[in-house]
């Protein structure tokens, strides 16, 4: 038997259950994996609280993971016995030992990325990569705002843009977080609790105000984020910790200069196996080069996912975290 994280209720961290699973053969065109790393991401919480419905529970979750293929299902013909491979995004089930996942949505791992490595930057990594490459093609020049400037995505969007030449400009919770940020390619952070960040974003801009703002708090940051733009920017919310962003008056975006909002998720970017390829390869590359170097500094027992639930949702955390298997 494997051993896993389920939940078969909605609730808070104490809902995650450590038990025993059955994991079957895999089925046409599966793929069984041993994980060796698990990755944590904030919409492992929104899964938990229900927020976006994982499924029918009780229900493993988790979207991130890095292992080997133990087994194949008949129709597999890319991969083989003992491949280094990993993956992100649905269906939920990295919180294993093992799991099962369809092919043609694994990436095989080069040489130079660890599974620990993999398995903490697959989600993040590939949602920076589409954020400053393709939702707004960040440019040598301008500047940008990065909320959560030392999470996960934060950290990996920085240096991202920082290469391309952007003037990286981050909000971040402490003075260790600020130093982290800055580390990472962050030119200005700012300290939200201390400042006012539309109007520190403004002064650094000396009045222009940003082309994109880069966003997964949500609620608590929307309105304000709205008001740091320039003309024509764009605001892209691709996260909820703080909670939904509320229902918008479009009227607004036109008196705030011409605006444009989008909501946009890694699925949306990934949908093909070339998109896929093509966002997993580029965040390789970067990695590869040293150019993008990703900081996991949380590791857990995956037994222990309770805990930490628990520090990422009391901001606890920086960069990356994994759970070992």
């Amino acid at each position: 038997m494997t051993k896993a994280i389920r939940i078969h209720e909605h609730g808070g961290p104490d809902v995650l259950r450590w038990e025993e699973i059955e994991v079957g053969p895999p089925g046409p065109g599966q793929a069984r994996i041993r994980h060796h790393a698990v990755g944590l991401n904030y919409i492992d919480t929104y899964h938990r609280t229900g927020l976006y419905p994982p499924g029918p529970l009780p229900c493993v979750l988790g979207m991130e993971g890095a292992g080997e293929v133990t087994a194949l299902g008949e129709g597999v013909a890319d991969l083989k016995i003992g491949d280094r491979v990993a993956y992100a995004m649905a269906p939920c089930g990295s919180y294993a030992e093992e799991r099962l996942y369809p092919a043609e949505r694994l990436v095989k791992l080069p040489d130079a990325i660890s599974y620990q490595q993999a398995g903490a930057m697959m989600l993040q990594g590939m949602t920076a990569e589409y954020l400053v490459r393709r939702t707004y093609p960040v440019k040598a020049g301008e500047a940008i705002l990065v909320h959560a400037a030392a999470g996960g995505v934060g950290l990996i969007l920085c240096q991202w843009a920082k290469h391309i030449g952007a003037t990286v400009i981050g909000t971040v919770g402490s003075e260790a977080k600020a130093e982290l940020a800055r580390a990472h390619g962050c030119d200005h952070p700012i300290l939200y609790a201390k400042e006012d960040f539309q109007k520190r974003t403004r002064e650094l801009t000396d009045g222009k105000g940003v082309r994109v703002v880069y966003d997964g708090i949500g609620k608590d940051t929307f309105d304000a984020s709205l008001d740091c733009l320039g003309l024509r920017g764009m605001m892209v919310t691709f996260g909820n910790a703080s909670g939904p962003v509320p229902p918008l008056d479009l009227l607004k975006l036109s008196a705030k200069g011409g605006l444009f909002v989008t909501r946009p998720s890694l699925a949306n970017y990934t949908a093909s196996r070339d998109e896929l390829l093509g966002s997993a390869n580029a965040l390789f590359d970067m990695v590869g080069k040293g150019i993008v170097k990703i900081e996991i500094n949380q590791t857990y027992a995956l037994k222990d996912a309770a805990n930490a639930h628990r520090d990422l949702e009391a901001r606890k955390t920086t960069g990356s975290t994994i759970l070992i298997p």
